[in-house]
Formats: structure tokens, C-alpha cells, sequence
């Protein structure tokens, strides 16, 4: 059974880098033909999706975040990386990590990681 964990800093200040990481156990991220995802949920407003690294290493970005959006990966540590620049108040949000495969649903989550910015 595939398991996601986010990681990273819970506070960052305005116009900086927010940087989080998912590790990803029971599986491999380069497994056919799931994509790994970001997502997150600011306080009172539904889910967002951000953007996904596929299996073979292709990015697609959510076009309003498309500019401050960037997912890598590394396949060695079996962990993504979500790297959201410039950050304002309104990128306070709960973010997640999360698996979709190919014409189903997010099958697989991580238990979310607060991030608030403030300076």
C-alpha cells in the first residue's frame, strides 16, 4: 500500500520560496502510469490543484500557477517537490501530496501539511 508524507517548513514569509517535499513509500514514483501530485486547500475554499510530475518525469501545471509553479522530483530518495515562488498571504493554505493514475481517481494521500505566510 502506497503511503505520501509532506515535509517542510510551516511558516513563510512573504515573497519567498515555498518548498515542500513528498516521500513516498510502498512504491515508486516511476511506476507506470501514475501521477504525482500537488494540491492544496486555503482556509474556507475547496481543493486546487497545483500541478503533477508524471512517472516519466513530465510536468503539467494548474495555468494560474503556472508562472511561481515548480514540481521535481528525485527518484533515488523515491520523494517530488513542489517549489511555489514569489508567496503571498493568499498561498496560506493546507497543501497535500497525492497519486491519480491514468482515467481514475486520487487513490492514494498525504495527511496534508500547514503552511502559513507571514511575516
Amino acid at each position: 500500500q502506497v503511503q505520501l508524507q509532506e515535509s517542510g517548513p510551516g511558516l513563510v514569509k512573504p515573497s519567498q520560496t515555498l518548498s515542500l517535499t513528498c516521500t513516498v513509500s510502498g512504491g515508486s514514483i516511476t511506476t507506470s502510469y501514475f501521477y504525482w501530485t500537488w494540491i492544496r486547500q486555503s482556509p474556507g475554499k475547496g481543493l486546487e490543484w497545483m500541478g503533477h510530475i508524471s512517472y516519466e518525469g513530465s510536468n503539467y501545471y494548474s495555468p494560474s500557477l503556472k508562472s511561481r509553479t515548480s514540481i521535481s522530483r528525485d527518484t533515488s530518495k523515491n520523494q517530488f517537490s513542489l517549489q511555489l515562488s514569489s508567496v503571498t498571504p493568499e498561498d496560506t493554505a493546507v497543501y497535500y501530496c497525492a497519486r491519480k493514475g491514468v482515467g481514475t481517481l486520487f487513490d492514494a494521500w498525504g495527511q496534508g501539511t500547514q503552511v502559513t505566510v507571514s511575516s
